[in-house]
């Protein structure tokens, strides 16, 4: 008749299983305090609460892209900052825009010569002031050459397709109001 296997060899390996875990817990802790490039709690700034964002002013010709984009940024604000938006004189913070260009180029074209595909680009100067103490928290200014800018967008539309000028504008508005609200993001 067979004994039972000893339990000392399950009890053997309980040690070993033991340091590993402790190694894996040690490392985990490690990996949490390097960062990782993560932070914990909010992105943005945490000594700042309101925001006014009057209506843009506009370099071009075209009128109401500068109530469209301002009711963009003010919707980005809202929905991905903890910032509230409030009137020029209760705001801690100012966020001005300037579109200093909205630029319409034909991508492609019909074998009639009738545009097929155009893009619609804007450049906007964005500048973020602390009302409390004078300071620019951020600012970016654009040149008129997209490559030069991280405040340039723009979007594509087709008219064959149903869609228009509107669809365009709104889409590069809208891509435009991100950046704005991923710039006020605090510095690492």
């Amino acid at each position: 008749m067979r004994s039972a296997p000893s339990s000392s060899l399950a009890t053997n390996h309980r040690p070993l299983a033991t340091l590993w875990a402790t190694l894996l817990i040690a490392l985990a802790a490690g990996l949490a305090a390097s960062g990782c490039g993560y932070t914990i709690g909010s992105a943005f700034q945490h000594n700042v609460q309101t925001v006014y964002v009057p209506i843009a002013t506009s370099e071009d010709f075209r009128r109401g892209p500068e109530f469209q984009l301002t009711e963009a940024v003010q919707k980005q604000i809202q929905q991905r900052t903890p910032f509230r938006l409030a009137n020029n004189e209760s705001a801690d913070t100012k966020l001005t825009l300037k579109i200093k260009s909205i630029r319409k180029t034909v991508l492609g074209t019909t074998a009639q010569n009738d545009p097929r595909e155009l893009q619609i680009q804007y450049a906007v100067e964005v500048t973020w002031e602390d009302l409390r103490t004078g300071r620019i928290l951020a600012q970016q200014k654009v040149s008129i050459e997209p490559e030069v800018t991280r405040l340039f967008t723009s979007g594509e539309f087709a008219p064959e397709l149903g869609q228009s000028l509107a669809t365009g504008t709104q889409e590069a508005i809208d891509k435009m109001a991100r950046q704005v609200v991923d710039m006020m993001e605090a510095p690492w």
